[in-house]
């Protein structure tokens, strides 16, 4: 099969009917696959999405809400396309840019095509401010360069879609972690439509889920395979400074004969050198588990991107 289609949804009772009815009419000719994830919507929208759904629709149901990235994940997983796409359920991104993205895909040299909101029909209090604050955030902190990282609208090579590890709250860092894979993207403008039914799930608040998640892609970018170089350098930082103050004060005790009993600057030679031994512990910490994770699961730390065998000269 060519294509896989993951649309994740949640409370789209109204979306989800004319939502396959646009993918059927966009995507007839190619051999592909429509994957319904249901996030454990509390309104008629697996009713509706099963009333519609034919030969080449599957339909996932959660038994409660999850999160999108957990739905993206479901679906991803039970894709068997050779290209895999994702969008979100609500009519805003159209299926109708779905065969451009794929001939783009498959005539250049990457892995990922993104699609960017030109024209983007959104209010800009609620929904294009946090996304303007969040994308630039993104881009300067993990030097991933897109336009456009609120756009689910994306369609990736089956073995980088497969391996993006989603989880908690990461749909919106996909593009960090497929660079961290290494992948190749580039982007294209695409279609976008205000919302006509149902409310929107997203609001100002997630700018603040973005900071934090952002903490976790720093060390995913930096960090994920040498632990030891982030908590050990902080656990010498620390060590090395409160050893400083601690050397600072003998000193100051036995060579000037000066009380140093009660003074802050002691309790805070302590706590460093406290602080240090324990960042040290716990980088050591990590990295027996880093070596657990790859040994025990026999994964590899590098991801081969072809192998070519010369031919035979004789």
């Amino acid at each position: 099969m060519k294509l896989s289609v993951v649309v994740s949804l949640y409370n789209e009772e109204d979306n989800v009917i004319p939502l396959c009815e646009q993918e059927y009419a966009a995507l007839d000719g190619i051999d592909y696959e429509l994957i319904l994830v249901d996030d454990g919507s509390s309104d008629r929208t697996v009713e509706r999405a099963k009333s519609v759904a034919n030969e080449r629709t599957k339909v996932l149901v959660f038994n409660k809400n999850h999160g999108q990235s957990t739905a993206m994940s479901a679906g991803i997983d039970a894709a068997i396309g050779q290209y895999v796409v994702t969008m979100d359920g609500d009519l805003q991104n159209d299926p109708s840019d779905i065969p451009a993205m794929l001939e783009k895909l498959e005539n250049t040299d990457v892995d990922v095509v993104a699609g960017v909101r030109a024209n983007r029909q959104d209010g800009f209090i609620l929904r294009k401010l946090p996304s303007k604050i969040a994308n630039w955030l993104i881009r300067n902190i993990t030097d991933v360069h897109l336009k456009d990282y609120g756009c689910s609208l994306r369609i990736y090579k089956q073995d980088i879609a497969k391996n993006l590890g989603l989880y908690g709250e990461l749909h919106r860092f996909i593009p960090v972690l497929a660079k961290l894979q290494g992948a190749k993207m580039t982007e294209v403008n695409v279609k976008h439509h205000p919302r006509t039914h149902g409310t929107s799930k997203y609001g100002i608040n997630r700018t603040f889920r973005v900071v934090a998640d952002l903490l976790l892609m720093i060390f995913f970018q930096k960090y994920f395979r040498r632990p030891m170089h982030l908590f050990g350098g902080l656990g010498l930082f620390f060590l090395s400074t409160g050893g400083i103050i601690l050397s600072y004060l003998l000193v100051v005790k036995f060579g000037f004969g000066e009380d140093i009993w009660g003074r802050p600057l002691l309790l805070l030679g302590a706590i460093l050198l406290l602080a240090g031994f324990q960042f040290i512990t716990v980088g050591i910490i990590a990295e027996l588990m880093m070596r657990t994770y790859f040994e025990s699961q026999n994964k590899k730390v590098y991801r081969l991107k072809e192998t070519y065998i010369g031919a035979s000269k004789a």
